[in-house]
């Protein structure tokens, strides 16, 4: 039992040892003689050829410079980072060294550069390259180059990131006052995107007033999106893992009148029916977004290009199938997005199912209250084409184009609202018009429709505009092909062969009144198909936009994360209190008291269960470390004792930790307010986000010797990602350097107190309390001040002050990138020796300071963390 932890990493090194061998095994002997060459991905599938000529998603004259781009690796690009430090540097370097170094380079027949930016990304900030992911990694001569990116990538001074999915944050209109909700934020690229636009205009030692919540569904997946945005090192950001289409708003009701410690927070209040009782009479507090970013899983032949692997694995029913959650994570954005906010509806496929289906649907289910703007003005050099208002739909090889050419076995993975008109027709009808016409049309076997249930069989022959579907092996109905009569073409798509990029789809939305309720039905029918919606609830979960309402505006109304998704993920006891509030308000005829429901620690609750209740919701989700208030009087005025930090510098209601016992607290995460006011409500909620990250890692617990024997004066060193927000307030412990000596700190890492350049500055140095400590970069190259000024150019890092010497806190790789910088900036070398081998070794993930003999107790034990500087 005890050695669990033991086992599993044992079981993780034999797998890896038995991964080994199976693939030696499997290898069988050959001779270079005998050895075929290596053959790609076959980059062809009739049955997507044969869809989209159907689609008409690109005129008939253009299809074979669609196919043939489509069949060509995806050329690479990324984005500068426009919040960092050496922003305006890097892009400097690409304009004025790369771009003269890889002329050579470009091998492209339509494209004379190798690298260049794209037009339609603001201030040059987006690069374009003639090469591939493959050609970077094998071309010799592109070696350099290709060090470098991943360099700067991980840094964070760039993002690796195809250039058609830099394009739905654009159309976001991100202010740095915003709440932004990213849906399906993993891998985290536009997560990452939208945190620069935030953080684009901020001064050193400031926040935004705005905060980004980026969720997920998997897991894994937000590990991976935590690795990606840690980069950007804020505390504006939320990581949750939802699924997308459950989201909880944390609605919070309280009676009128009553005080709220929410000052600030993004809660929209509701105004109760007029005609409900002045004692009954409540307002209702949610969480909602002036943003959403709905980025929604797809099936992906968006991006053929640079998975190839898709064109073997694709057939038309990967698009049918997510149709509905797509359409149900659609509504669930729109329901948290304020009135007056945008949300944008973004794809990686070029199916209309996936695309204009979904996005007709969401304005016939918002009956008004939701419009379809046309941004053709915007991004003007981004080519776009105009969404369809035409399509037909696939199912089992059958092209239909009407709802009614179904049978009643069809319908549990066919719904209307995949079709243009998203019409329900009732089975009577469809019968006797089957009936009618079944004998007007030829024998689908004298007409050669292949009917053996293939996705990728040859479709039945079709008439100018009209198609000839089967619904049985003999019978036959003709309809006309529908149009939609939304304004579809506001939607913009993005196709391959137009600028040399991947496919996708966007379409932007404007929320300009609330939502109303939405009937049972999507459409007016003649007669209700009772037995067609009892098969679909069956198939869907509770929130199925065909099948259940998909709430009103009214926050009581919204579905919570109290569905049965997500009280399978916590304990029965966790369920959110503010449903049993509604509850009790109900069914008693009153309404327990905002302060019972909601927990507050400050309320006088005379009810037991109430007050057990409380506690329970105090708990973690499963397999998730708690979000709690970091509020140890005794250390933060250590902390702020220790580093000299400014009064003006708020800690309370600011410092978060992943732990409940605040003596075992190893990190200290700082939030701002946004996030802060957000923390705050969700407890009172019953704790209904589920957190996997959150804030900037500002402070971590020391472990080195002179910490444990207490002889250091504060347990907690400042943390490298933090440093540039607490650099302006800090005023002990911090010391200013000349060029040489911070040169000389970045090479060695490690200097004895008598052995730097200047020898003020080793005096300075000595006389430190003993642990962690800052130094900044001198302006200029005069002897260290005995003040030190604070500005956006400030450049500093974290040492460890020990008894003979001082050693930086910083991985070995951050030294290495920022000595190359400041080399750069201030003349020492050209850019190009920034590209040269040995000074672009690959980024190493994971740096551990080791003791020395003679000063084994002047460096922390723990690891180092990578980030040197921000902001």
């Amino acid at each position: 039992m005890g050695g669990g932890r033991k086992r599993g990493r044992t079981q993780r090194r034999h797998f890896r040892q038995n991964k080994e061998n199976v693939w030696k095994r499997s290898r069988p002997e050959t001779t270079e003689s005998d050895n075929p060459a290596w053959e790609p991905f076959a980059t062809q599938n009739p049955g997507f050829e044969e869809y989209y000529k159907e689609q008409r998603i690109v005129p008939e004259d253009e299809w074979d410079e669609f196919i043939r781009v489509l069949r060509k690796p995806l050329p690479a690009a990324f984005r500068i980072n426009s919040s960092g430090q050496f922003f305006k540097d890097i892009r400097s370097q690409l304009e004025n060294d790369f771009v003269k170094c890889l002329e050579a380079e470009a091998t492209a027949e339509n494209e004379a550069e190798a690298i260049r930016p794209l037009p339609w990304y603001p201030d040059n900030l987006a690069w374009h390259l003639n090469f591939s992911r493959m050609q970077l990694r094998k071309n010799q001569a592109l070696e350099r180059f290709h060090e470098f990116l991943k360099q700067e990538n991980e840094i964070g001074n760039i993002t690796r990131q195809e250039a058609v999915s830099m394009v739905p944050p654009l159309f976001l209109d991100v202010r740095p006052h915003h709440y932004v909700l990213d849906m399906c934020a993993a891998p985290g690229s536009k997560t990452f995107q939208l945190l620069e636009i935030i953080h684009q205009s901020t001064v050193p030692g400031s926040l935004p007033h705005g905060l980004i919540i980026a969720n997920d569904v998997d897991v894994q997946r937000c590990n991976l999106l935590i690795h990606q945005t840690k980069r950007m090192c804020s505390a504006n950001l939320i990581v949750t893992n939802h699924e997308a289409q459950h989201f909880p708003g944390c609605l919070l009701t309280s009676k009128c009148g009553e005080p709220s410690n929410l000052d600030g927070s993004n809660g929209e209040l509701v105004t109760p029916h007029s005609n409900e009782p002045a004692s009954m009479k409540s307002v209702r507090r949610q969480l909602l977004f002036d943003c959403v970013l709905c980025d929604v899983p797809c099936s992906g032949d968006g991006t053929l290009r640079k998975a190839p692997d898709i064109w073997r694995k694709w057939n038309s029913g990967m698009g049918n199938g997510l149709h509905r959650l797509q359409v149900q994570i659609a509504m669930r954005g729109l329901q948290l997005l304020k009135v007056g906010g945008r949300m944008v509806y973004s794809t990686c496929s070029m199916n209309p199912v996936e695309n204009e289906a979904v996005v007709a649907e969401v304005l016939r289910k918002s009956g008004g209250s939701v419009e379809l703007l046309d941004v053709s003005s915007l991004l003007p050099q981004l080519v776009r084409r105009p969404g369809l208002r035409k399509w037909k739909v696939r199912d089992k090889g059958v092209w239909l184009t009407s709802y009614r050419q179904l049978k009643s076995y069809r319908k549990n993975g066919i719904v209307p609202s995949m079709f243009p008109s998203g019409q329900l027709f009732e089975e009577e009808e469809i019968s006797d018009n089957v009936g009618d016409e079944v004998n007007a049309c030829l024998n689908s076997s004298q007409k050669g429709v292949h009917m053996n249930g293939t996705e990728n069989g040859e479709h039945a022959s079709e008439l100018e505009n009209t198609v000839v579907v089967a619904d049985t092996g003999d019978d036959m109905a003709v309809y006309e092909e529908e149009e939609s009569s939304f304004p579809l073409e506001h939607c913009m798509r993005i196709v391959p062969h137009d600028q040399n990029s991947g496919a996708f789809f966007i379409a932007v939305l404007h929320k300009v009144s609330p939502l109303p309720v939405v009937s049972d039905n999507p459409v007016k029918v003649k007669k209700p198909l009772t037995h067609h919606k009892s098969a679909l609830q069956e198939k869907t979960s509770d929130l199925v936009a065909e099948d259940k309402p998909m709430a009103t505006e009214s926050p009581d109304e919204i579905p919570e994360a109290t569905t049965h998704h997500d009280k399978s993920d916590q304990p029965p006891s966790q369920v959110p209190l503010v449903e049993e509030a509604v509850e009790a308000k109900d069914g008693q005829g009153n309404e327990m008291d905002v302060a019972e429901a909601c927990g507050e620690e400050e309320s006088d609750l005379k009810d037991t269960k109430a007050e057990k209740g409380r506690k329970q919701m105090q708990g973690k989700w499963r397999g998730v470390d708690p979000v709690v208030f970091f509020r140890d009087e005794s250390t933060m005025n250590s902390i702020r004792t220790f580093y000299g930090i400014s009064e003006c510098f708020p800690f309370d209601g600011h410092l978060v930790a992943r732990n409940n016992d605040t003596h075992h607290v190893k990190r200290i995460y700082y939030v701002s307010k946004s996030v802060s006011d957000t923390l705050q409500l969700n407890f009172q909620a019953g704790q209904q986000l589920k957190i996997a990250a959150l804030g900037l890692k500002i402070f971590e617990r020391q472990s080195s010797k002179e910490s444990s024997s207490g002889s250091s004066a504060c347990s907690f060193r400042i943390s490298s990602e933090g440093l540039p927000l607490l650099l302006p307030y800090i005023s002990k412990q911090i010391l200013s350097a000349a060029f040489a000596d911070f040169e000389h700190l970045l090479k060695y890492r490690t200097i004895k107190f008598a052995d730097f350049v200047d020898p003020s500055f080793g005096e300075k140095a000595s006389k430190l309390l003993l642990g962690c400590c800052v130094v900044a970069l001198n302006q200029g190259d005069q002897p260290s001040p005995d003040s030190i000024a604070v500005d956006s150019s400030t450049i500093a890092i974290v040492c460890w002050k020990g008894r003979t010497n001082v050693c930086v806190m910083v991985s070995e790789a951050d030294c290495q990138e920022l000595l190359q910088r400041l080399m750069v900036r201030t003349g020492r070398i050209s850019g190009p020796s920034l590209t040269t081998k040995d000074n672009c070794s690959e980024p190493q993930t994971e740096v551990i300071i080791e003791e020395d003999s003679d000063d084994a107790t002047d460096v922390p034990t723990e690891t180092v963390e990578q980030e040197a500087v921000g902001e």
